[in-house]
């Protein structure tokens, strides 16, 4: 709330026969008054863009009070020292659309290069003089016990997750364009000339949409399964031995997860370190044999012809409210495990590998990989490398009418799954507000969109 207060008392004040008010033989207008309160307001609120519709302003004999909910600070220093200012919010509206990468770009790093030679240098300085500490797990070969029941909470909700958009499918149509990756949840694609497939330019940038199927809406990150996560890097001429499963799950496979179609190496004591890419098994011969411990089970995914769509408009709610969660609890627990196993991904392309270190495999067909001879740019994976996901238009009434090209600027866009389960009945989760842009008055015409400044 901005709280802009006229230091004037109201029985001080006298009306003139034009309806101005004077006090102290200087004039001052009501409407000037006005200009000169919302222009101190916009100065103040300069330093973060504040979008709101709704706007109230309550005109007192002493003051005006202008409700805004949105949030903002402002700056120390007092344009007006006659003046108290308060602004609070609840959440930030109206942030920016995802930008679209070019595949001619390298990805950004997630911290800069020169953040992490300045640490590096801070991390050799601070060791000179000290002994050599033990690496801890994961780096030693153990598995850290703590991140076992988000591995196989994240396992799960996955599995959940493609089963319920399985569903979901059957009462919330998707659709795909057969010439790019674009997809749009809606009854009908939506009319913005944003092809980038091939013979784009024959049909100047229009969509040819599809019914979309699961892939499209979760896409399929492979990586390759590693026995041992220790050990040597895949070499390209192993890339065909070795099998490839979702990145996910392979994640969840070194953070504990037992599975028998892959089986993995689990030590029960750390290893001994030679140098820095050499190790060796420590002697596990005089332990006991170890204790099969109970493990939460794992969930199946069900198959297409045993698909029942959502009988009553009840049960899609749950089912798209019980979709969100599974959503929220994939990206959360994916993020806890990226913090201590490490995922990379390629700079070029989307290839990702879950290890320390990438692998030697020459399969990168980016932009100009002929100069690296195929090999991948490794550098540290983001949550949306390892999960993407997948932005759409957000449609602010599916009942209503379609989206229009003039008015592009006036929509949000959320993530598929978001959007379906939006769509379906589910209630928006907070953080994705600003992109879905929930408050913005979208104009009916052309004409009221040219007079938005």
């Amino acid at each position: 709330m901005l709280l802009l207060m006229w230091p004037t008392r109201p029985e001080s004040l006298t009306s003139s026969s034009n309806g101005e008010y004077r006090r102290g033989g200087r004039v001052n207008s009501i409407i000037i008054f006005l200009k000169r309160a919302i222009s101190y307001a916009l100065r103040c609120l300069t330093f973060k863009t504040i979008y709101s519709s709704h706007l109230f302003i309550l005109l007192q004999f002493g003051g005006i009070e202008l409700l805004l909910p949105s949030k903002s600070r402002i700056p120390s220093r007092s344009y007006c020292q006659r003046c108290a200012c308060i602004i609070k919010t609840e959440y930030p509206q109206n942030a920016d659309l995802p930008q679209y990468l070019s595949k001619k770009e390298k990805k950004p790093f997630p911290i800069p290069i020169v953040e992490l030679r300045r640490a590096a240098r801070e991390r050799l300085k601070n060791r000179k003089g000290q002994p050599k500490r033990r690496a801890p797990p994961p780096k030693n070969g153990l598995v850290i016990k703590r991140m076992i029941p988000v591995a196989y909470d994240v396992l799960n909700a996955r599995i959940t997750l493609i089963n319920n958009l399985k569903k979901l499918l059957k009462v919330v149509p998707v659709q795909a364009c057969k010439w790019c990756n674009e997809i749009h949840v809606g009854p009908f694609g939506h009319p913005f000339k944003s092809c980038r497939g091939q013979q784009a330019s024959i049909r100047k940038g229009l969509h040819e949409w599809a019914s979309a199927i699961v892939e499209d809406i979760l896409l399929p990150v492979d990586a390759y399964h590693l026995y041992d996560r220790l050990g040597k890097r895949i070499l390209h001429q192993e890339r065909f031995s070795i099998p490839r499963i979702p990145a996910i799950v392979e994640l969840c496979i070194q953070a504990g997860v037992d599975i028998e179609e892959f089986p993995t190496k689990r030590r029960r004591k750390p290893v001994i370190r030679i140098g820095k890419n050499e190790f060796i098994d420590a002697d596990e011969s005089e332990l006991p044999d170890p204790v099969p411990e109970p493990k939460p089970p794992i969930l199946t995914e069900i198959p297409d012809s045993e698909i029942l769509a959502p009988s009553s408009s009840e049960e899609i709610i749950l089912l798209a409210e019980e979709t969100l969660q599974a959503w929220e609890t994939l990206r959360q627990g994916a993020k806890k495990l990226m913090k201590v196993y490490p995922v990379r991904v390629c700079g070029y392309c989307p290839e990702v590998h879950v290890g320390a270190s990438g692998h030697k495999s020459q399969n990168c067909g980016a932009h100009k990989h002929q100069q690296r001879n195929g090999q991948h740019g490794w550098q540290a994976a983001v949550l949306d490398d390892l999960i993407p996901p997948r932005y759409v238009w957000h449609v602010p009434d599916v009942n209503g009418p379609p989206l229009q090209c003039e008015l592009r600027n006036f929509y949000g866009q959320a993530p598929a799954v978001v959007e379906m389960c939006a769509q379906a009945g589910a209630t928006v989760p907070e953080q994705y507000k600003p992109t879905m842009r929930l408050e913005v008055g979208i104009p009916l015409n052309i004409k009221e969109a040219e007079l938005v400044v």
